[in-house]
């Protein structure tokens, strides 16, 4: 653990150093819209203005953790503060990946690779490493992890349920946690962790939900009842059917900057087929996951799939939300599934500043159903990593004289052979 600590101490400063280098990165004047609509409902709220009844709010009440810290620097200082509160969440980040391998017993290398993959992630990320807040729900959803697998279940799902406040996504890990914790600790106990998360979540919401209940369902339905956003697998699909004069693509505003999806009824039939696969793409990581014999050391690399299984089929997929994927692909992922996360991440940013090519559907299409195919093979690699587990150990009982560093070392094949064993 202290070679994983000073691994995580080491990148620290190099981290920094590339949050400077993207345009609107740490210390760079240029701003990004997701700030600008940060700061407005911060002030808003600070004026007097409530949440959800006064001002429509996209996001989920657990943003506000991070929305208003940054108004206490003053206005003309916001984008400063914001971008640096993010860049101390990637710092946490990193250091909580680090511990997450650590706990594994993986090999000081695979450590030091991994933290700085982590640490060079906001060149390939580009402006939207510290300009949107998804790094926060990325903090708080590999913490959760590491408390789990340090055996402290109750704060683990405390500090889930408030990432669910923040962002919906991390319910994709609540059924791995659950089964998790009911192997380790029995039903009682995870009767009780649920009940940490419900009141930690609802503690969060309920606030805002007591004086605009509509409001707050308005928010989150507005989310889930979006149409095939233009950068969904199943909207790449689609706009190259156009190009090849197959298919005649209609391209609508929506909202943001880049907000645009495909309209009409092969667009709508097709955001149907997404949520079926979404669905059973996640479900089949849970009862993959369920089937191992061992957890604890693949409670990581399910994690990963799982939320790689969500990002891959979304109708959704704007590009930071890779910021999520990244750490828990980094602490359970395979050689392989980190480089498909490497490229899904710089394809990602290839059209950042030429999203009106996008939404012409010039060049950047061709690129973007690559980005997408890439993200369904990183998903079908970390699901196969899950397979390939449950034929390796045939049962409980010929595994439990394993650690989990054995088979953590196993899984990564091109790194960690230097790991070491433990009886």
């Amino acid at each position: 653990m202290r070679s994983a600590l000073r691994a995580a101490l080491v990148a620290t400063p190099v981290y920094l150093a590339a949050c400077v280098v993207p345009d609107g990165g740490l210390a760079r004047a240029a701003r990004f819209r997701d700030v600008h609509v940060y700061q407005g409902y911060a002030e808003r709220l600070l004026d007097g203005a409530l949440p959800y009844r006064d001002v429509f709010v996209e996001y989920p009440p657990g943003a506000f953790a991070v929305f208003l810290p940054p108004t206490a620097f003053g206005a003309d200082h916001y984008n400063a503060a914001f971008k640096t509160l993010m860049a101390l969440c990637g710092v946490a980040t990193i250091f909580l990946v680090a511990l997450v391998l650590a706990e594994l017993g993986a090999s000081v290398s695979r450590v030091r690779v991994g933290v700085a993959l982590l640490a060079l992630s906001p060149v390939a990320l580009g402006p939207i490493s510290l300009n949107t807040y998804d790094a926060w729900p990325a903090l708080l959803t590999v913490l959760a992890l590491w408390l789990l697998l340090r055996g402290w279940e109750l704060p683990a799902f405390a500090v889930l349920g408030l990432a669910i406040s923040a962002k919906v996504y991390p319910l994709v890990l609540v059924p791995l946690a659950v089964w998790y914790v009911w192997r380790r600790a029995g039903s009682r106990r995870t009767a009780v962790a649920l009940g940490v998360l419900v009141l930690v979540a609802a503690a969060v919401i309920a606030p805002f939900a007591a004086y605009a209940p509509h409001g707050v369902y308005e928010s989150f339905h507005s989310q889930a009842a979006r149409g095939l956003q233009i950068e969904s697998l199943g909207a790449s699909l689609l706009l190259v059917l156009d190009r090849a004069g197959l298919y005649h693509a209609r391209v609508v505003e929506t909202t943001g900057v880049a907000g645009r999806n495909l309209a009409g009824g092969t667009a709508d039939a097709v955001a149907a087929v997404l949520l079926v696969l979404e669905a059973l793409a996640v479900a089949t990581v849970w009862v993959l996951y369920a089937r191992l014999g061992e957890l604890r050391a693949r409670l990581p690399l399910g994690c990963a799939a799982a939320v790689a299984g969500f990002l891959a089929f979304t109708k959704v997929f704007s590009p930071q939300y890779l910021v999520w994927l990244l750490p828990l692909v980094v602490a359970g992922g395979s050689a392989v599934a980190i480089a498909l996360a490497a490229v899904a991440v710089v394809l990602a940013q290839v059209w950042f500043f030429h999203y009106g090519a996008l939404f012409r559907l010039e060049w950047p299409v061709w690129l973007l159903l690559v980005r997408d195919l890439t993200m369904v093979a990183l998903y079908l690699v970390l699901a196969a990593e899950l397979v390939r587990w449950k034929i390796r150990i045939p049962s409980r009982s010929k595994t439990s004289r394993h650690s989990g560093l054995r088979r953590s070392q196993e899984s990564w094949t091109a790194v960690g052979k230097g790991a070491s064993r433990s009886a």
